[in-house]
C-alpha cells in the first residue's frame, strides 16, 4: 500500500507528463527564445582593435547614408522657388499659401528626395483653419527642414 505522500507525488508526476504532452513538451518553450531577435550588443572592449575599427566603419557608413539623404542648399532653395511659383491665391496676410492640388504638382516636380514629405498626411497636419483648405508654404518649409 503506497502512503498518501506517495498518491500525491505520483499524481502530480503523471499530471506533468500528460500537461508537457499536451502541451508538445520543453522543445517549444527553448524553440521560441531561440525566435527573439537580439538588441543589445556589447561595446567592445579596448584590446578588441578589429571589433572597434568594424564599429566606426559601420557608424560612418550609417552616417553617410544619413547624410545623402538630407536636402542640400540648392536642393532646399529648388523647393522654396517651386512653392513660391505654385502658390495659390489669395494670400493670408503675407502669408503664401497652397492648395493640396498644387502641393501635389510640386512635389512631382521637387525631386526623389523630396517625395516623402508630400503626402496627404503631412498637408493634414499642416492644414488649419483656412477657409479655401490650404496650407501655409512657410510652415510647410520649415517642416520639410525640421524633418530633413
Amino acid at each position: 500500500k503506497k502512503s498518501e505522500q506517495e498518491l500525491k507525488d505520483e499524481e502530480m508526476e503523471l499530471f506533468t507528463k500528460y500537461y508537457m504532452e499536451w502541451k508538445g513538451g520543453k522543445k517549444s518553450d527553448s524553440i521560441s527564445y531561440a525566435n527573439i531577435p537580439r538588441f543589445y550588443y556589447r561595446l567592445p572592449a579596448e584590446d578588441e582593435v578589429l571589433l572597434q575599427k568594424l564599429r566606426e566603419e559601420s557608424r560612418a557608413v550609417f552616417l553617410q547614408r544619413k547624410s545623402r539623404e538630407l536636402l542640400d542648399n540648392e536642393e532646399l532653395q529648388n523647393l522654396w522657388f517651386l512653392l513660391d511659383k505654385h502658390q495659390t491665391s489669395p494670400m493670408v496676410g503675407e502669408e503664401a499659401m497652397i492648395n493640396y492640388e498644387k502641393f501635389l504638382k510640386v512635389g512631382e516636380k521637387a525631386g526623389p528626395k523630396c517625395k516623402q514629405f508630400f503626402t496627404a498626411k503631412i498637408f493634414a497636419k499642416l492644414l488649419h483653419n483656412d477657409p479655401y483648405g490650404r496650407i501655409s508654404i512657410m510652415q510647410f518649409f520649415n517642416y520639410v527642414m525640421r524633418k530633413g
